[in-house]
């Protein structure tokens, strides 16, 4: 039973540990909105995952293989959404005024898109455009060019083959304890917050 018990704790999904307090990333995402966004609906996602695919072909893979993997419907959704907010929440610092990528990643921006400040446009109009909710994205193609799209619900760029490096959830939960409904005051903010050494680490 012991070992019954081990084996299953090592074989299910967990929780990712935040690299920062509630609080740090204040005022851009409130301490309230972490505790309800990473603390209630990914620990949601990730306890109705681990319960979807017991005795399943997916049980025992990792997450981003049953992204891969898994037709639409539950066990998709939230394996999408755990792997997305995965993504989402370990790509955050807190705030400084003026944050801008450097290095490789800024290199790779103003390849493909001309400038930083004209990616960040076009990353900020995918994000206000999506209608309902869902997620904006920043990944690879297979040549390695960078391409901005709009995933609807759980959706992310494995599923087309690409490699994602950051993500957007612009689902209600994400922002409306701070926002309201103003999403694209939510968009503009996060820019502070977004940690480009974290964003670099997932070019492939």
């Amino acid at each position: 039973m012991f070992l019954t018990n081990l084996l299953l704790t090592i074989m299910s999904i967990t929780m990712p540990t935040l690299p920062y307090a509630n609080n740090a990333l204040e005022p851009v995402i409130s301490e309230q909105t972490i505790d309800f966004h990473y603390g209630k609906h990914l620990q949601n996602y990730v306890n109705t995952l681990n319960t979807l695919i017991q005795g399943t072909e997916f049980e025992g893979k990792s997450v981003e293989d049953i992204v891969k993997a898994a037709p639409d419907g539950p066990i998709f959704n939230n394996a999408g959404q755990t792997l997305n907010h995965i993504f989402y929440f370990l790509q955050f610092k807190s705030p400084v005024k003026g944050n801008e990528p450097t290095g490789k990643i800024a290199e790779a921006l103003v390849r493909d898109f001309g400038s930083v400040e004209n990616f960040k446009k076009e990353f900020a109009q995918a994000g206000a455009t999506l209608f309902g909710s869902g997620w904006a994205w920043l990944s690879q193609d297979k040549n390695g060019k960078l391409v901005i799209t709009k995933e609807p619900n759980a959706g992310n760029p494995l599923r087309h083959g690409n490699n994602p490096i950051l993500g957007i959830d612009v689902w209600e939960h994400a922002y409306y304890l701070d926002y309201q409904n103003r999403r694209v005051d939510h968009l503009a903010a996060l820019w502070d917050i977004i940690d480009w050494n974290v964003v670099e680490s997932r070019l492939k």
